[in-house]
């Protein structure tokens, strides 16, 4: 990426470029300068950065309104537990569907298109959730149907964002932008969780999804109208030393993967989100196990909450490594090291007998530092294919979210067996032990789709 003029010549340098380095394009301008008018100029940043921030916001909003309604719908409609967990796994299945197909078609078509059709989709899919619920007696076989087709349609969304991260977002500030919209997921399970608090008994649970599928469409129409529509936005196309644009062939895949970088990022990509995964899934039981006396207001939205400004300071410290100097790969390396490393000394801490508070400081710590994976190895992707992105991050997340749900699992069954939680930390630390291990040593920042 551009990010230096020299005063006089007119000429763009590049990261890692020695001076007078020039790429000439057809029309005669240089490479440089048409990859720096693909980028957001400053003013036009800010404003995708509030959009996208409040957007996440909403995608988990939308995404909590079935777990936090999932108990008053189970009440009204007879649910057994293994019904209720039937239509709660069946996002994750969805999600993991449209993973790359989201990427690939925002690398083709631009991010932002997809983004803002997707979320239009997810939108009127919560909004019509309850009148699904109440359409006829199949109400098990309907909701779960309706949170499958939510996974698919949100399933997108990640993928978008590192596409359109990579095609308009210079490379020291990409980790701001990816750690803003993870203060956005925090922030979005927060409010989920308080206006369930609010609307439950007082409006009742289609309240919770009419409310959020119109806010998110509300987002969607304004994103729409300030920030596309007569924009002529279009897809940046990466050029290379040997081809125009990227092509999805098979055999330029293959050989993407067996670059040991590529490898590196995915493998640790998928220990960090299956870590986060099983975290946000079991926490709220193993307070209720462990503290029965404890506030579920407080172990439940006091670790989010430390979450936000930590992703925010991530992506500053970040930031500010690479424009003091820093090596873009050993920034990237530190940030994983404190999200993966160093939260896992306080999950560690939880394998003993400690009291609530301490149990919550350390929970809170552990939640908060992992947010620095954000400017880590989640913007590593951009780093070694940028041209094709979108498509590589769906591939990863879709590993995620499927080790995700095998390591919710496997510590359901580890806590069943042994009766203790320390076994479950221990196997979050061992997995975060290999990704971290693995990243430090063969992680690069170097393009390798070239």
């Amino acid at each position: 990426m551009a990010d230096r003029h020299t005063p006089g010549d007119g000429w763009i340098y590049f990261n890692g470029s020695p001076p007078g380095l020039k790429v000439e394009i057809d029309n005669g301008s240089t490479k440089g300068e048409k990859e720096d008018k693909d980028l957001w100029p400053r003013p036009l940043a800010r404003a995708w950065t509030l959009m996208l921030f409040i957007g996440t916001c909403l995608l988990y909003c939308a995404r909590m309104a079935m777990p936090i309604c999932a108990v008053s719908m189970a009440t009204s409609f007879h649910w057994s537990k293994i019904d209720a967990g039937l239509v709660l796994g069946a996002f994750f299945w969805g999600y993991c569907f449209t993973q790359i197909l989201g990427g690939y078609a925002s690398d083709k078509i631009g991010g932002e298109r997809v983004l803002f059709i997707s979320a239009v989709s997810w939108a009127l899919a919560t909004a019509v959730t309850p009148l699904l619920a109440h359409l006829g007696s199949h109400t098990l076989a309907l909701m779960t149907m309706a949170r499958f087709l939510m996974g698919l349609l949100q399933g997108v969304f990640y993928p978008s964002l590192a596409s359109l991260c990579s095609q308009r977002v210079s490379e020291g500030e990409r980790g701001f932008l990816m750690s803003a919209m993870n203060s956005g997921s925090s922030l979005g399970i927060l409010l989920a969780g308080g206006m369930g608090s609010l609307l439950l008994d007082q409006c009742g649970w289609e309240s919770m999804f009419y409310i959020i599928g119109f806010l998110a469409g509300l987002w969607a129409f304004v994103g729409w109208l300030c920030l596309l529509k007569g924009s002529g936005v279009a897809p940046k196309r990466v050029e290379t030393s040997s081809v125009t644009q990227w092509s999805m062939s098979t055999t330029r895949w293959m050989s993407l993967f067996k670059e040991s970088s590529v490898q590196a990022m995915v493998f640790t990509h998928m220990c960090v989100s299956s870590t986060f995964t099983t975290l946000m899934s079991w926490l709220p039981t193993y307070f209720k196990e462990s503290y029965p006396d404890a506030m579920g207001s407080v172990y439940n939205v006091i670790p989010w909450l430390v979450a936000i400004p930590s992703a925010f300071a991530g992506g500053y410290v970040s930031s500010f490594l690479i424009y003091q100097g820093y090596s873009v790969v050993s920034v990237r390396k530190i940030m994983q090291a404190v999200s993966m490393g160093l939260s896992s000394v306080f999950i560690m801490l939880l394998c003993g007998d400690v009291p609530f508070t301490s149990a919550l400081i350390f929970i809170s710590a552990a939640i908060g530092l992992s947010t620095f994976s954000s400017s880590g190895v989640s913007v590593n992707v951009q780093d070694l294919c940028p041209s094709c992105a979108g498509a590589m991050y769906g591939f990863m997340n879709m590993l995620g979210a499927f080790i995700g749900l095998v390591l919710v699992s496997v510590s359901g069954y580890l806590v069943e067996v042994t009766s203790s939680w320390a076994s479950v930390f221990s196997l979050l630390t061992l997995v975060n032990a290999a990704g971290l291990g693995t990243f430090l040593i063969f992680g690069k920042s170097r393009r390798v789709d070239l």
